[in-house]
């Protein structure tokens, strides 16, 4: 899951990045919708969080316009304006979560998950190959029943590689889709989560190296 916020106060943004990348999503930040707008030419996002009033526009103008364009990834609407009528207005902009400031990290966490769940609705919340499970929802990997203990990056890259099964994930798409803008592709951060995984998804192995393309899950099919 991807992530872009855009927020003109350093600390809020700080705050709110952190939280997000600790519960293991990819998120790029900008300050203004400059910034905002390249991001959204070069990356695909599961979910915007927006803050209302930015130095360079409403939020809500800037969303309504993107929507008219097609735009359609979930947004999330971040900012001091709570009353009725300033919720309805970002609702009619297309905003599809408004949360107020101040506000609950761990809350803001498990709307922006549930904006990306609803963003790839088509994607069962339950993932399963051969005896391995992932549970979105819950953030939980299981092997032959087993509840394994795994870090959110590490839940991130085997939830990628069980979503395109059998297909075979290059490097660039993990570093695409599991980290964000701050990962140097040169660096061996794909290599370290897999062989992590590998040690605690045990025997028999199931992720595979395939020379030159990528990772692959092994089945017991195959």
């Amino acid at each position: 899951m991807r992530v872009l916020v855009i927020e003109d106060d350093g600390q809020v943004r700080d705050a709110v990045v952190s939280a997000l990348r600790s519960a293991g999503l990819a998120v790029d930040e900008a300050a203004g919708w400059s910034q905002a707008e390249l991001n959204l030419t070069i990356n695909a996002y599961d979910c915007l969080v927006l803050d209302r009033m930015l130095a360079d526009g409403d939020s809500a103008d800037q969303l309504y316009r993107l929507r008219r364009r097609g735009l359609a990834v979930p947004a999330l609407m971040l900012t001091a304006m709570d009353e009725v009528r300033d919720r309805i207005a970002g609702f009619e902009a297309g905003a599809d979560d408004y949360v107020a400031k101040p506000f609950s990290t761990a809350e803001l966490v498990q709307r922006v998950r549930a904006l990306c769940r609803r963003n790839g609705a088509t994607r069962p919340t339950v993932l399963r190959v051969d005896d391995i499970e992932v549970d979105a929802a819950r953030r939980q990997v299981r092997r032959a029943g087993v509840l394994l203990t795994v870090t959110p990056k590490e839940f991130s890259v085997l939830e990628m590689l069980m979503i395109r099964d059998p297909a075979v994930v290059s490097r660039s798409e993990l570093i695409e889709h599991c980290w964000d803008e701050m990962a140097d592709p040169a660096s061996n951060v794909v290599d370290v989560i897999i062989a992590q995984l590998r040690r605690k998804l045990g025997e028999p192995q199931i992720i595979t190296t395939v020379r030159g393309a990528g990772y692959r899950l092994a089945t017991q099919g195959c």
